[in-house]
């Protein structure tokens, strides 16, 4: 007997995975990729992919499928709308599971495996909507959440003896301690704190996702940029991204598109800034002024900062002057306040 797994890399997923294969059926872990998915951070080992690190603790094979397109085309106008923020959770799993129906033919798998808890997310994980996505993704009967599965209806793998039900859990709310005390039973102690799982949960991301829909185009290279330093709309058609250290400033560089405008400034210790959609002159003073905020001045009384529009060699220089004055700094940046993020 064989299953897929969907594999976020969170605990749950991980406890759900321990549960099916502990009754000795095959288990093919399936992570989707998405633009707005976080690789974990860890105290000891630094960012790396947890699903990965599930599957080959496990010895399980791991399918990883990039579904981005399709992704962005939910988030302009899901059909069963957002969370609190801009999560569309209820599409998201309804495509994974869709994508994971078309796979079980080609990887002779019978049924499909989630780690999902009743009532433990809002929106998503309450009865209806687990009915709901169960039935949109075609997987009506075939759907095992082991975490839950006592609280739930009698799935076919069940009814068929595929797996034994009196094996599994009857987990439900958002709380934590049952899955903390199943991992310390099973010895789980490596596993990543569950707050965090997407950046479209974030309110300040989702605060710029925002913007970009209404002013920009909705493109990988954009969102990528959005994960990324302090956040300016100088006008309808032109924002201004400041980095807020050297891996920012890099990867700015990295980002840069065809006539976009980049600033960097000379002599001081500064930030780069990307300069996107349509400057005039005023606006670009406007951002020489912004970039010139946050450098290390050592007071002096005016910077220089270079500006080239990619993908041109040639750097125009810009004297920006310095006012001592406080007030000008604040007035400065409450021109855009609506889009100043710290």
């Amino acid at each position: 007997m064989k299953a897929l797994a969907l594999i976020s890399g969170g605990l749950d997923s991980l406890l759900a995975v321990a549960k099916v294969k502990a009754q000795g059926i095959e288990v093919i872990g399936i992570n989707f990729r998405t633009p707005f998915g976080l690789v974990h951070k860890d105290k000891t080992a630094g960012l790396h992919n947890w699903a990965e690190e599930l599957a080959s603790n496990f010895g399980i094979e791991l399918k990883t499928v990039d579904i981005s397109d399709a992704f962005l085309e939910i988030i302009k106008k899901p059909r069963y709308g957002f969370g609190d923020n801009m999560n569309p959770c209820i599409d998201c799993k309804i495509l994974m599971l869709s994508k994971v129906r078309e796979m079980m033919v080609d990887l002779g798998a019978s049924f499909v495996v989630t780690g999902e808890v009743l009532g433990q997310r809002p929106m998503s994980q309450n009865l209806a909507a687990l009915k709901l996505i169960e039935k949109e993704s075609n997987l009506e009967g075939l759907l095992v959440r082991p975490l839950s599965a006592l609280v739930l209806e009698e799935t076919l793998p069940e009814k068929m003896g595929w797996i034994d039900r009196n094996k599994l859990s009857d987990f439900r709310g958002r709380g934590r301690k049952p899955q903390i005390q199943e991992a310390e039973r099973l010895g789980l102690k490596d596993y990543p704190t569950p707050a965090g799982g997407c950046l479209l949960t974030d309110p300040e991301f989702s605060f710029r996702l925002k913007d970009l829909l209404r002013y920009g185009n909705l493109d990988l290279n954009n969102i990528e940029l959005l994960k990324i330093g302090r956040h300016f709309r100088l006008s309808e058609s032109a924002k201004l991204v400041v980095g807020r250290n050297q891996k920012e400033n890099e990867r700015i560089l990295r980002l840069a598109q065809d006539n976009d405008y980049i600033f960097m400034p000379v002599d001081v210790v500064g930030p780069t800034a990307l300069g996107r959609g349509y400057l005039d002159e005023e606006l670009v003073q406007l951002s020489c002024r912004i970039v010139c905020y946050y450098c290390d001045l050592n007071g002096r009384e005016n910077i220089e900062i270079t500006l080239k529009i990619v993908p041109q060699k040639q750097e125009r220089l810009l004297n920006v002057s310095v006012s001592g004055d406080d007030s000008y700094h604040y007035n400065l940046l409450s021109i855009n306040k609506l889009y100043f993020h710290k």
